[in-house]
This record gives C-alpha cells, structure tokens and sequence, in this order.
C-alpha cells in the first residue's frame, strides 16, 4: 500500500485506509472480527474505517495497540499507530513504571505538577535515531 497524506499533513497513511487495505487484503477478515479481537466496540471500529471518526490524539493508545495486536503481523503497532499519526510508545515495563510512581509519591504537590509538565514536553521531543 503506498503511503497517503494524513489529514494533519504528515507523510505516512491514514488509519481508515489503512484498515481498509487490511479488509481487502484479507478477504476472510471483517470488521466485527477485527473490533471483537480488539475488544472495540464495532460502530468504533467501522467509523474510523469510513473516517467518520478522526484518529490523530482522540484514540487512546491502549485501543492503537489492542488494534495492532488484532491484525495480521504484516501491521504492527508502529504502523498502526503512524496511520494514526501518532509515534508508537515504548511497551510498557511494570519495574519502570512502579520505580516511577514510587518517585511520584515521594514528591510535594509542586513537584508533581512539575514532573508531569517535564513528561509532557519529552512525549512531544522527537525520537532520536536508533542505528543500526
């Protein structure tokens, strides 16, 4: 599938052509197979297929990933989420996350304020370039 203009005007495709591509190069898959395999609801599922519904930063991350997991291994995550127009976010750690919530804690109300305002300007830094 070549890749579209997103509507937000970055390289890449557009997640209801993209499922479209996944319906049509697999025959045997429909929507509600693929919203039950997800664990999304099928008028969720078929907006965002017709682009009644818009992808951008309204989907929440654990649906990309839930919709990822429930198509063929030709689409991972990272082009689900490109489709979406998102960057695909690390896989989730449960050390990290406790060793990060426990930090969390320890901080006053300003501090918190603080971190969760530095958190939100890294997501928005691009990623640098892994070689290789």
């Amino acid at each position: 599938m070549e890749p579209i203009e997103t509507p937000a005007g970055q390289a890449g495709e557009d997640l209801g052509a993209l499922l479209r591509c996944v319906l049509s190069e697999n025959p045997g898959l429909t929507q509600k197979r693929i919203a039950e395999r997800a664990g999304i609801p099928y008028a969720t599922l078929n907006a965002w297929v017709t682009g009644r519904r818009g992808a951008g930063g309204r989907i929440a991350s654990d649906d990309l990933r839930a919709l990822a997991d429930a198509l063929p291994p030709a689409y991972p995550a990272s082009r689900v989420f490109a489709a979406a127009g998102r960057r695909t976010p690390a896989d989730l750690d449960a050390e990290r996350e406790a060793r990060l919530l426990e930090i969390y804690r320890a901080l006053d109300t300003d501090q918190q304020r603080a971190l969760v305002e530095m958190a939100r300007a890294l997501a928005k830094l691009p990623r640098p370039r892994r070689a290789g």
